[in-house]
């Protein structure tokens, strides 16, 4: 009986996984439209770039990602043998690289709205926002899986 327990509680965990892989997928196009507005708006927007509402929402996205990523790293089986995990380059892409890399995207992100807005003057704060997203966005970029990378992903996921 303990181990029909166990199945289910599997499969209630995989179902998790492949809905949160499905979100994971569709907010990665939130955070990365909203990192490119952020840094248009940076570059475009008048002098008092220290409220870019572009910028909030791009932390958001960004966090709100970071937050569906730590999940699915945590529904994965990834951890449960390192060793083949490292020696797997997919395994390895996905439980070690691509969150280390996302984690300096995030970074960059937040680290360019505190100092926008702790900068002594609005041109100062402008190019801060210009840097740090610019930077946050393409790290997102490098980082993210396209189709044509090792284990093909798609686009979008349903």
């Amino acid at each position: 009986m303990p181990t029909r327990g166990r199945v289910a509680a599997c499969v209630n965990v995989s179902r998790m996984h492949d809905l949160v892989l499905v979100l994971h997928s569709w907010v990665r196009w939130a955070a990365i439209i909203t990192g490119i507005l952020a840094t248009v708006t940076a570059v475009a927007g008048p002098s008092d770039s220290r409220n870019n509402r572009w910028g909030l929402f791009f932390t958001i996205a960004l966090d709100l990602q970071f937050l569906l990523g730590l999940l699915l790293l945590l529904t994965s089986t990834a951890f449960s043998n390192m060793g083949d995990t490292m020696r797997d380059a997919t395994a390895r892409f996905y439980a070690v690289e691509h969150p280390t890399i996302m984690i300096v995207a995030i970074a960059l992100a937040h680290v360019g709205r505190v100092l926008a807005r702790r900068a002594a003057s609005p041109a100062s704060a402008r190019t801060k926002l210009i840097v740090f997203f610019g930077l946050s966005t393409l790290v997102l970029l490098v980082g993210a899986p396209w189709p044509g990378t090792r284990d093909h992903r798609p686009l979008f996921r349903f």
